[in-house]
């Protein structure tokens, strides 16, 4: 989890924290959540806990029964095409509006973005998630549209659980050294306001990306 982050409601604190642990992997796909234990863990009620419960099962993160009883929602290749097929369309379009509207502030936040990114390891810890979330969300902001900003970043929770498995082999060297020269010419392109080479870069960085690996490795194992 980010530190030095301030949480509004101790709901909003426990929904952090658990979507944390989902996305990092510390919750495996499947796993049973004690929602009692855990509020007891976390210093809180159970009321607050389920609020935020509720609001990952929106996100399709956590399933939940009639008894309220809890469980990391499974990985399934259906919603991993589904999410592939979406960052396919719109990364590629955030990445061309980027080119064209960016800012000055937009060229820095890249910039420093960048700086701060290193390739994926297998496999990651959540700093290194962060990391790479970061880099996508300042491509995100300099498209400089709201609605589209918002619909990627909902995505993004649900893509970095699959994005671990396809993490739990490792890619070797070649591939981290490929996905880094992605992102320098992402930004090469976004600053040079080169929209059709900053489109075609991204489409080619998703289409190659952990979660499309993960995608096929689902898609085996359900055959």
């Amino acid at each position: 989890m980010e530190t030095g982050v301030e949480f509004k409601t101790k709901s909003d604190f426990a929904y952090r924290v658990v979507r944390d642990r989902i996305v990092s992997g510390d919750l495996a796909p499947g796993a049973a959540i004690q929602q009692r234990d855990l509020a007891a863990e976390l210093g809180i009620s159970t009321t607050p806990l389920r609020e935020a419960m509720r609001r990952l099962h929106a996100d399709g993160l956590v399933e939940l029964d009639s008894h309220k009883d809890a469980r990391v929602s499974a990985l399934r290749a259906q919603e991993a095409q589904d999410l592939l097929e979406l960052r396919l369309a719109l990364d590629p379009l955030a990445a061309s509006l980027a080119a064209q509207r960016r800012t000055e502030a937009d060229l820095t936040a890249l910039q420093s973005a960048l700086a701060a990114l290193r390739p994926l390891p297998s496999p990651p810890s959540l700093d290194d998630l962060v990391r790479h979330r970061q880099f996508h969300q300042a491509v995100y902001r300099a498209a400089h549209n709201v609605l589209l900003e918002g619909v990627l970043d909902t995505l993004w929770d649900k893509a970095d659980r699959y994005r671990l498995h396809g993490l739990r082999s490792d890619p070797g060297q070649r591939h981290r050294d490929a996905k880094s020269g992605d992102h320098r010419r992402i930004v090469n392109a976004i600053v040079k306001g080169d929209a059709a080479a900053a489109e075609e870069v991204m489409r080619a960085h998703i289409d190659s990306s952990h979660g499309a690996h993960a995608l096929v490795e689902l898609g085996e194992a359900g055959a």
